[in-house]
Order: structure tokens, then C-alpha cells, then sequence
């Protein structure tokens, strides 16, 4: 399987989480039918305004999205870079997803 680190993290002006990875690009995300996105302005992966889910549920969706449908893990690292997205939520993505998890 392949694999890419993930260059940034950011929650957006409409409290979407989008995630930036370093090297690939996922336009066709949409086929996954699992509400992930693709910006091709920002060249992130993106989901829909949170409803129900968490950020840390959406961002597991996003990495489930790219895993089944470009067979591609995603991963955190010390240098990801975190853009308007609060402490806790950091502190708990690092520990489930960080460093090729």
C-alpha cells in the first residue's frame, strides 16, 4: 500500500477539516460515497460542515476514504503543520494517526 505524510491539518472559516498531503492528490475522492472531499484550490482533502461527527471522526473518515479508494495511508508527523484547530483535537489525532499509524 502506498503511503504520504500529511503537510497540514486546517479547520476552515465554515468548520470543515481539511487535511493537505505532501505529495499526492485525490481528485476523485468523491467515488469513495463516504462525504470526503477533494479542493483542488488548496489541494486538500475536505469534509462536509460537521453535523453530528467530531473532527477526529472526520479525519478518520477522510484517511478510510483514501485507504479504500486510492489504496493510500495517510499519516501525521512532527511536521505537520496544525492551522486553527484547537489543542485537544491535535493531541488526540497525533495519538491515534501519528507517525505512519
Amino acid at each position: 500500500m502506498d503511503r504520504d505524510s500529511i503537510e497540514r491539518v486546517e479547520i476552515d472559516k465554515d468548520c470543515r477539516i481539511h487535511i493537505v498531503p505532501t505529495t499526492h492528490h485525490f481528485p476523485h475522492i468523491y467515488r469513495a460515497a463516504m462525504e470526503v472531499n477533494w479542493s483542488p484550490k488548496h489541494c486538500s482533502l475536505y469534509s462536509p460542515i460537521p453535523r453530528e461527527w467530531s473532527y477526529t471522526r472526520w479525519f478518520e473518515q477522510i484517511l478510510t476514504a483514501v485507504s479504500q479508494e486510492y489504496g493510500c495511508n495517510l499519516y501525521l508527523t512532527d511536521k505537520t503543520d496544525w492551522v486553527n484547530v484547537d489543542q485537544e483535537t491535535i493531541g488526540v489525532l497525533q495519538n491515534s494517526f501519528g507517525s505512519g499509524s
